[in-house]
C-alpha cells in the first residue's frame, strides 16, 4: 500500500514537472514568435523607402556617358541605396523593359535622355515619370509627367548678370516660341522680380534671328543693356549667329551671357551650367514626391537651380569688369 501511495505520488509529481515543462515551451514558442516578428518589422522598416524607382538611361559614349553616370551617383546619393538602372541602346524593345519593370514592381522611373523619355512616356500609366538630361518637351506632353530641364533658371542668371553689372537695365534675348515659350514666361517674371525689362524677339529660323540681333547691335546702349543667347537651335548656331554676336558684342563693349557653358569658351561673359551631382539629388526628391503623392507632385517643366559658374576673364576685363570674387568661380576661360 505504502508502495503504491509512492508511486502515485511520483506520477503525480512528474505530470506537474511535464505540465511545467509544456508551458515553459509554449512561453518560449510565442516569445521566438514575438522576437522573430519583430526582426521582420526591424527589417522591413529597415528597407530603402525608395524600392519602387529605377532609372532608364541611354547606353551612350563619352563625354556624355559620364554625365548619366554622375546623375546616376547623385541619384543614388540621395536615396541612400543602389537604384536599378536599365541602359538602352538604339533600338530597345519596349515591351522587354515593360515587363522588367512590371517584375520589379518599380512605380516611379526616372528617365535619362531624349531616348529615355521616349521610352518612359509610352510606359504604362499607373507608372509615374521623372525626366531629366533633356532641354525641353513640348508642354502638352510634359502635363503628366516631371522634367528637370538642362536650361538654367533665368533668376539666377540675371542675377548674376546683375553682380557682374549693376548697371544693367534691360536685357536682350531672341527665341523660337515652339522651343522656349515656357522658358520665356518665367524669363519676363524673374526680370520683373529683380526691377530689369527683358526685351523678346521671336523667330522660327536663324535667318529671321540674324536679321534681329543685326538690329539690336545698331540699337544697344553697352551701358544699361546685355544680351542673353537661350539653348535654341532656330536662333543660337556655332556657324552664322555666335561668330556675328562675339564679333559685334566685342565692337560695341556689349556683355553677352549665354545658357551654353561652350560660348564662354569662345567669350561670352559667362554661363550657367549643370552641376550633375546635384541634378541627381533633386531627379530623386522628384521621383520620392511622386512616390509619396501617387504621381500627382511635381508634373510640368521646370528650369535648372543645381547650377555651377563659368566666367571669361579676358571679356570681363575688356568690359571693364571687376571679377573680386574669382576664387568662386567653378570654370576659368581663357585656360590658365
Amino acid at each position: 500500500m505504502a508502495i503504491q501511495t509512492a508511486n502515485s505520488w511520483r506520477a503525480a509529481a512528474w505530470r506537474g514537472v511535464t505540465a511545467v515543462l509544456r508551458g515553459v515551451a509554449v512561453c518560449w514558442r510565442t516569445a521566438l514568435r514575438c522576437v522573430v516578428g519583430l526582426t521582420l518589422v526591424a527589417a522591413a522598416a529597415a528597407l530603402p523607402p525608395t524600392r519602387g524607382i529605377a532609372i532608364i538611361y541611354p547606353e551612350v559614349g563619352e563625354p556624355y556617358r559620364s554625365v548619366f553616370a554622375s546623375i546616376i551617383e547623385g541619384i543614388e546619393e540621395q536615396i541612400g541605396s543602389h537604384v536599378p538602372s536599365i541602359a538602352i541602346g538604339a533600338n530597345p524593345i519596349p515591351k522587354e523593359i515593360a515587363g522588367e519593370l512590371r517584375r520589379q514592381n518599380i512605380r516611379v522611373v526616372i528617365a535619362l535622355g531624349r531616348n529615355g523619355l521616349k521610352l518612359a512616356v509610352g510606359l504604362e500609366r499607373d507608372i509615374g515619370v521623372v525626366a531629366g538630361g533633356v532641354l525641353s518637351i513640348p508642354e502638352a506632353e510634359a502635363r503628366n509627367i516631371s522634367v528637370l530641364s538642362l536650361a538654367p533658371a533665368p533668376g539666377l542668371l540675371f542675377a548674376r548678370l546683375q553682380i557682374f553689372m549693376p548697371a544693367a537695365k534691360r536685357i536682350f534675348v531672341v527665341y523660337d516660341p515652339k522651343q522656349n515659350a515656357w522658358l520665356m514666361r518665367l524669363a519676363k517674371e524673374a526680370a520683373n522680380a529683380r526691377g530689369l525689362e527683358l526685351v523678346s524677339y521671336e523667330a522660327s529660323d536663324l535667318k529671321s534671328a540674324l536679321r534681329i540681333y543685326q538690329d539690336l547691335f545698331a540699337t544697344a546702349d553697352p551701358r544699361r543693356d546685355a544680351l542673353w543667347l537661350p539653348q535654341d537651335s532656330s536662333t543660337v548656331d556655332e556657324v552664322s549667329v555666335l561668330p556675328l554676336v562675339l564679333h559685334e558684342a566685342w565692337a560695341h563693349n556689349l556683355a553677352f551671357f549665354s545658357s551654353s557653358v561652350a560660348h564662354v569658351r569662345r567669350g561670352a561673359l559667362f554661363s550657367l551650367y549643370p552641376n550633375n551631382v546635384e541634378i541627381g539629388h533633386r531627379l530623386a526628391n522628384l521621383a520620392l514626391g511622386q512616390m509619396a503623392s501617387n504621381g500627382q507632385a511635381g508634373r510640368g517643366v521646370m528650369p535648372l537651380k543645381e547650377l555651377l559658374l563659368a566666367v571669361n576673364v579676358r571679356t570681363a576685363s575688356h568690359l571693364g569688369i571687376n571679377l573680386s570674387d574669382r576664387q568662386n568661380f567653378d570654370l576659368v576661360f581663357p585656360e590658365q
